[in-house]
């Protein structure tokens, strides 16, 4: 008995604080977050640590960069049209993880991080479908959602718990009524943020195409995405499609993007060479088994293949590339590029991709000066940066390639790929203290500050042993993040 009075008075107490909340309102458009945007950064940074982990998470600089730029026009649409606030705008990270599943999904997490899964970006038939997932996410974030179910959740925590104390009650005269209670109670909760969420996903919907236009993209983006999505559903309904699970697809969502589209405009924009090959990179990189690149490579050499439209062809003669030198057969690879160079003549975005293609075909089969030709000297763009990095260390002239590097992360300090190349064109220039801070860098851009101490710590070492003049300045860095590097740890063992 005295175990039941107290269970009762627990009880009374959880519906006591049910009845407060049932008082308060629910959280209106853009409002109703309790989450401060440093808290929510700093929690996007503890699950981005885990992803950094996962051995699916591929940072492709050819991939990143096209998806990337994709985002930054819609940043600047944001920005421009005042759906980003400065203080977001400022504290976020905005950066893109990509995952080589194949599955087709897209998901923002808190502070500004996007994930998109490589199976999406090979589904996309246009840059504009890809836009329209981005901007649907994107507006997630900026129209702080994560945050608001964040708190809706800390909100409807003591109707589940009242519900299972109830049920504590009830068992001692009924076990079914046990289990009707607690999973009414569950039922609840599930319906509140069921609703909340579907209320989210229509206003997402209204944001990302506001977006769309003023960014450089066709609206039309998110009619062609809805319709894979929605004929996706109907051809395959086990699971493959998580997207659709996460983002339920309603006819009443597609009918308001479909009266979107002003009358005359409803037509698909055609494909570009350059998504043509985007899109069939992501799927070669989505199925990295020998087999299914042997499938890739065999497509050119279809019956009927010479008939195909030019962008079909385009992507099958890179996919057969790009899979021909996943295989290490430098000779396949280079004839497939050549076939494929002759279509991309009169598209110059198309041909920079043949061109780093070329260039990484050439490095795998060891090759540093072929590949260092078919890079353009002075280009300021990652994916060229980091392949160009590469041919120089082979070369043996990793002195040639550091100042540009340099210069790339003074702008992109939490570019990891960057550091770590740094890191070894250092180590090779005999300079090992300026090689351990990058390799310490590249561990803090991975939001793995525990790694990134124990680097700085071993530059400690490392510089109390130095005599070199130079060594000093590098030490005081060393020394300033090592600290900021504890701070930080303090904070995640704070939130602990």
């Amino acid at each position: 008995m005295r175990v039941l009075s107290a269970t009762v008075l627990i009880a009374l107490a959880a519906l006591s604080c049910t009845s407060v909340l049932a008082q308060s309102p629910l959280p209106t458009l853009g409002d109703g977050s309790e989450l401060t945007a440093s808290a929510e950064r700093r929690l996007g940074e503890r699950i981005v640590r885990a992803l950094y982990r996962d051995p699916e998470h591929i940072d492709d600089p050819v991939l990143a960069d096209y998806v990337q730029g994709i985002l930054q026009a819609l940043l600047g649409a944001a920005r421009a049209g005042g759906t980003l606030s400065p203080e977001i705008d400022e504290r976020f990270a905005w950066d893109i993880l990509l995952s080589r599943d194949r599955t087709v999904n897209a998901f923002a997490l808190p502070g500004g991080y996007l994930g998109v899964h490589l199976g999406l970006i090979g589904l996309t038939s246009t840059r504009d479908e890809l836009a329209s997932v981005l901007a649907h996410e994107l507006s997630h974030v900026t129209q702080r959602h994560i945050s608001r179910l964040i708190t809706d959740q800390d909100r409807q925590t003591p109707l589940l718990l009242g519900a299972m104390l109830l049920g504590a009650l009830a068992a001692s005269k009924n076990p079914a009524a046990t289990q009707a209670l607690v999973v009414g109670g569950q039922a609840l909760v599930l319906q509140n943020q069921l609703n909340f969420s579907r209320t989210m996903e229509r206003e997402a919907d209204r944001m990302g195409y506001g977006l769309m236009a003023p960014a450089g993209f066709a609206p039309q983006g998110f009619v062609g995405m809805f319709d894979k999505l929605q004929q996706a559903n109907r051809l395959n309904d086990n699971g493959s499609w998580p997207y659709l699970r996460s983002h339920p697809l309603t006819t009443e969502r597609i009918a308001d993007m479909q009266a979107r589209i002003p009358p005359g405009q409803a037509t698909a924009q055609p494909p570009t060479l350059e998504h043509a090959l985007i899109a069939a990179r992501a799927r070669v990189l989505a199925s990295p088994g020998v087999d299914a690149l042997r499938q890739w490579i065999a497509e050119p050499q279809a019956t009927g293949f010479a008939s195909q439209p030019v962008p079909r062809r385009a992507a099958a003669l890179y996919a057969a590339a790009l899979a021909s030198n996943q295989l290490r057969d430098a000779a396949g690879a280079r004839a497939a590029a050549r076939a494929l160079d002759d279509l991309l003549r009169d598209e110059p975005a198309a041909r920079r991709l043949g061109r780093l293609l070329n260039a990484e075909i050439e490095l795998a089969a060891g090759d540093a000066d072929a590949a260092l030709a078919a890079l353009p000297e002075g280009s300021a763009r990652r994916p060229e940066l980091l392949l160009r990095m590469q041919a120089l260390l082979h070369a043996g002239r990793p002195g040639e390639g550091t100042a540009a590097l340099q210069t790339w992360i003074v702008v992109h300090p939490g570019d990891a790929s960057a550091w770590q190349l740094l890191a070894s064109a250092w180590q090779a220039l005999g300079q090992p203290l300026r090689a351990v801070r990058a390799e310490a860098e590249a561990h803090a851009a991975r939001c793995d500050y525990g790694a990134a101490l124990d680097r700085f710590r071993a530059g400690q070492d490392l510089a109390r042993r130095s005599t070199a003049a130079a060594d000093h300045i590098e030490a005081s860095i060393i020394d300033t993040r090592l600290r900021a590097m504890e701070s930080l740890l303090r904070e995640q063992a704070a939130e602990r």
